[in-house]
């Protein structure tokens, strides 16, 4: 069975031709798959019965099905369990901003990479993620809730970049005016810092964001948080982010989660101004979430916050702190995948 959703316009179109349908036929189940989110070809009132009989022999609707809901009391954002085809499980978080609904989406079951402030990779990697499955979070979310996602942040379970085949996919369908058609300006997509991606994804030049999990102003504090560097160190790392930027003139975003006396020091923000110095980046400062039977790291305090954005306010650096929404239903991917994978469902 073939993946339909997954399939560009054009190749749709081919397969069609082959199988006798017009043109025009193509783009309308395209439409229904990616405007209308159907979940069955039965839905797809415009075309004949035979023509449906037919697309359900060969291919197959992927369907994200929600597992479980969480709705925070606070700010109404809300966290998804989802459920694909196989019986794996991925979460997905919707945000209600000023200027509309973000959704932050998962790429892979699981991860590899092994962050060690990070719930995902605790559970393990099980597969990527294809392009539809990532696509359908999407819809089935928006369908849910009666909304219009306005903005994409690729920072949920999974790395991206190690799924890069399937995340550049899906990031041209769901840009694709024929489909749900969200701008790539409008896309973030967040990396622990795999380089050769980064260079192949500037070589793109999609002018989405990215966003860099730095966490760290060395290579000391950064080797035992993030394993990843042992590969790519941060001077490698940064050597690929400032070819980026060049390439796309898209301003970099780092990531530094604040984790108390690890990574906040007055020291540790000046590393890290020094390293930036010149660098079209902005930095986002995260206060880590606490892990259930994780590294017991907290996160670092108001006063040590405002101290950190001073030094690198001073080195000409823009840094804020990010806003925290669903804290009471653990809004950070992975917790919830994580206690169905302990419970062995």
């Amino acid at each position: 069975m073939v993946d339909i959703k997954s399939m560009y316009l054009q190749e749709l179109q081919d397969d069609f031709a082959e199988l006798g349908f017009q043109k025009f036929n193509a783009i309308q189940v395209y439409k229904w798959l990616h405007q209308k989110y159907v979940v069955s070809f039965d839905e797809m009132t415009n075309i004949s019965n035979s023509m449906r009989k037919k697309l359900a022999e060969k291919y197959y609707i992927c369907v994200a099905t929600i597992e479980k809901k969480l709705v925070s009391d606070y700010d109404n954002t809300v966290k998804y369990l989802f459920r694909f085809n196989d019986g794996e499980c991925v979460e997905s978080v919707i945000m209600k901003y000023h200027h509309g609904y973000t959704i932050c989406l998962s790429t892979q079951v699981g991860c590899k990479m092994g962050c060690t402030f990070c719930a995902t990779g605790m559970s393990g990697f099980s597969r990527n993620l294809t392009a539809s499955e990532i696509l359908s979070q999407i819809y089935s979310s928006q369908a849910d809730l009666g909304i219009k996602i306005s903005n994409i942040v690729l920072m949920g379970m999974g790395e991206p970049l190690d799924n890069y085949d399937n995340v550049v996919r899906f990031l041209k369908l769901v840009s694709d005016e024929n489909g749900i058609n969200i701008g790539m300006r409008h896309i973030s997509l967040s990396t622990c810092g795999l380089v050769d991606r980064i260079y192949d994804l500037a070589e793109l030049n999609l002018q989405l964001t990215l966003s860099v999990s730095l966490h760290a102003p060395n290579d000391e504090i950064r080797n035992k948080t993030m394993p990843v560097n042992k590969r790519y160190n941060i001077e490698k790392l940064l050597k690929a982010c400032k070819y980026y930027a060049d390439k796309t003139k898209r301003r970099i975003s780092f990531e530094y989660a604040m984790i108390d006396g690890v990574n906040d020091s007055d020291e540790c923000a000046l590393q890290l101004a020094r390293r930036l110095k010149g660098m079209l980046c902005h930095i986002n400062l995260i206060p880590v979430n606490a892990v259930k039977n994780g590294m017991n790291y907290k996160k670092s305090k108001i006063e040590r916050q405002k101290a950190f954005i001073k030094i690198l306010a001073n080195s000409g650096i823009t840094a804020t702190v990010r806003r925290t929404l669903g804290s009471d239903i653990n809004a950070s991917c992975g917790q919830l995948r994580r206690s169905i994978v302990q419970r062995g469902e």
